[in-house]
């Protein structure tokens, strides 16, 4: 998985989860890249979703990659239930574990790519001393917690930031946040490739409607490589 490709990673968070094994297939089908999955605490956000065992109830219904995204307080208490369930990619928030190297390598070395998450308010220059330890810097370009929220622009210097600091380390650059036909293009722009989008991707469509997710995919994809 190089940096070079534009991903589009629908977000379950706002799929029917009624029926996730369903939306997971029905996205994919529709051309997704990877499948985003949030677990949230209740802690370290202010939103509870799911935790290990629903993630690994889905790992036989994503035939892509399987992007599990923890915002979760302390990360290491169930870290290693993720790696069990067989998350291609797991991402940890800085803000959210004193040890953060250690929870990175223990990723990594179960043969997983790592990925560290910054929120709004915490700046480019953290990801420093982890250059050679990550695989993917998310960018939150709206507080973490909920699904549904405005853009914060203000985040795209810090894309742009982080790709300076990368250099020609093969590390994506995922946004996560707000992406929709307006975002997506400006967030290309600065530096991202990896884009997570929840109800630009599944509003108005359902499993067994999948056309819709094709086409607003499509639009994604489409204004993604427009810049």
């Amino acid at each position: 998985m190089t940096r070079g490709k534009h991903i589009i990673a629908p977000s379950i968070l706002s799929a029917d989860f009624a029926n996730l094994a369903q939306e997971c297939r029905a996205v994919e089908k529709a051309g997704a890249d990877w499948i985003h999955l949030d677990v949230m605490d209740g802690h370290f956000v202010p939103n509870l979703t799911f935790g290990p065992d629903v993630v690994s109830s889905l790992r036989p219904h994503i035939s892509k990659v399987m992007d599990v995204h923890l915002m979760i307080s302390p990360t290491a208490l169930l870290l290693e239930k993720f790696i069990v369930a067989q998350a291609d990619v797991i991402t940890v928030h800085v803000e959210a574990t004193p040890h953060i190297f250690k929870d990175l390598q223990l990723i990594k070395n179960n043969g997983i790519l790592a990925g560290v998450a910054l929120n709004p308010g915490t700046p480019a220059s953290v990801i420093k001393p982890l250059l050679d330890t990550i695989d993917l810097v998310c960018v939150m370009t709206v507080n973490p917690g909920f699904g549904g929220q405005k853009f914060i622009a203000d985040q795209l210097v810090k894309i742009n930031e982080i790709r300076d600091l990368i250099g020609a380390r093969n590390i994506h650059i995922e946004v996560d946040g707000g992406i929709d036909i307006t975002t997506i293009g400006t967030a290309a722009k600065e530096g991202a490739n990896v884009f997570v989008a929840g109800t630009a991707i599944f509003k108005g469509g359902s499993f067994d409607n999948p056309e819709i997710y094709q086409q607003n995919i499509l639009n994604l994809r489409t204004l993604s490589h427009d810049q």
